[in-house]
């Protein structure tokens, strides 16, 4: 039977918020924000180990506690110069408990707001599935492509289109291929795609929002006091 692991990249900053330390760290709810991310992951009882990729310069994670997400987490300083290459070296850190056939779910840190119910969903509809597949939801909003000068020049047809989330989920040995042979791909999914595969949509909810910009904490915090009520 496979086994399920997660790798969540954490070696960028991803600063729109005009402070120095770096976004996973900002405080949320009582915490930093990837303490969250992590615990996510952690709770669920599919997924048997969790390594999370921080830069080999990082000096905030060891300010920190971390005793209280248990035995399952694994750090790893050896995030890469991109999300792709942090990813590929969190595989290669796990390739010693990892076989081929193992599912691997590759989860931002910046998403905090993860709830076990989205986990389940994607862990079932995958489960025999023959390529993997991602989280997911459809496009809502009228699409508009700007010119140079920041005005309208288009209006894009939304149909068929969907907003990429995490966890992305797909094999151990067919993700690390992808990457090795794709390097400058955005998400493990476009690897996937760019490898010839097509990866399933797996229905989720705006609730599973990535912190970019300042409001988004307000918001997670918001969704994480009514996960706990």
């Amino acid at each position: 039977m496979p086994r399920h692991y997660a790798i969540v990249p954490a070696a960028g900053s991803g600063s729109r918020f005009g402070a120095e330390m770096p976004k996973q760290y900002l405080p949320l709810a009582g915490k930093p924000l990837i303490y969250h991310t992590l615990a996510a992951l952690c709770r669920c009882s599919r997924i048997d180990r969790v390594w999370v990729v921080l830069s080999p310069d990082d000096v905030w994670w060891r300010t920190y506690d971390w005793a209280c997400l248990g035995p399952k987490l694994e750090t790893v300083f050896c995030g890469g110069a991109t999300r792709a290459g942090s990813v590929a070296n969190g595989l290669l850190a796990a390739q010693t408990a990892a076989a081929d056939e193992d599912w691997v779910l590759v989860h931002d840190a910046a998403r905090p707001c993860l709830s076990q119910a989205m986990l389940d969903a994607l862990c079932d509809a995958l489960a025999d599935d023959p390529v993997g597949g991602l989280l997911a939801v459809p496009v809502a909003d009228t699409l508009k492509r700007a010119d140079a000068g920041q005005r309208v020049a288009a209006t894009e047809p939304r149909d068929g289109l969907w907003q990429a989330q995490t966890p992305q989920m797909f094999r151990y040995g067919v993700l690390l291929k992808a990457l090795a042979s794709h390097p400058g791909v955005t998400d493990e999914a476009g690897a996937i795609e760019a490898a010839g595969l097509k990866p399933k949509l797996v229905r989720a909810d705006a609730s599973n929002l990535k912190v970019t910009y300042p409001a988004d904490l307000h918001l997670a915090a918001l969704i994480l006091q009514g996960a706990h009520e």
